[in-house]
């Protein structure tokens, strides 16, 4: 009886480290997944961002302006083009105002994924939020003064502190 029950361990034990052999293999395949759906997602984000810019029209001088566009913007324009925050989609406007509550300290990516509704212990999420991030920051609309923290440009923080909407 002593054998069959040590034969028995000693199968479970295997089947143990089989088992955990396999985890490892599922969990650097799920990484993997994880890091070309990152990239996937800021490509997409970077390929709409740019189609958005080609399709934009000239601004003519004397015209009466357009209506705004039904539906989401993703395109950030440059900050010395725009009248404000106003121009931004929601989105956007809504990490602008996070980073205005955040002060000094500064917006994270995973601050800025909670802000956007996003799971912010998704990866994928946290880099998109990143990366929307960063966009601001290639626009001229937040200021990156450490490594990972968003900030609003210096002249602004002062400013639109006492402005309720926070303006520019």
């Amino acid at each position: 009886m002593r054998a069959v029950l040590e034969t028995r361990q000693k199968a479970a034990a295997v089947r143990v480290e089989e088992l955990e052999a396999e985890l490892e293999r599922v969990r650097a395949a799920l990484a993997e997944a994880e890091e070309v759906l990152r990239c996937r997602v800021i490509g997409l984000e970077q390929y709409l961002e740019a189609l958005a810019e080609e399709e934009a029209p000239a601004v003519v001088v004397g015209r009466a302006p357009q209506k705004k566009p039904v539906g989401p913007r993703r395109a950030v324009p440059h900050r010395d083009k725009a009248f404000g925050t106003e121009a931004l989609s929601v989105d956007y406007q809504a990490l602008m105002a996070a980073a205005l509550e955040a002060g000094g300290d500064g917006l994270g990516a995973r601050r800025a994924a909670v802000v956007l509704g996003w799971d912010s212990a998704s990866a994928s999420r946290v880099e998109g939020a990143r990366a929307r991030l960063k966009r601001l920051v290639e626009r001229g609309w937040l200021v990156e003064v450490k490594p990972g923290r968003f900030t609003l440009p210096a002249a602004e923080q002062g400013s639109a502190a006492g402005r309720p909407g926070g303006g520019s």
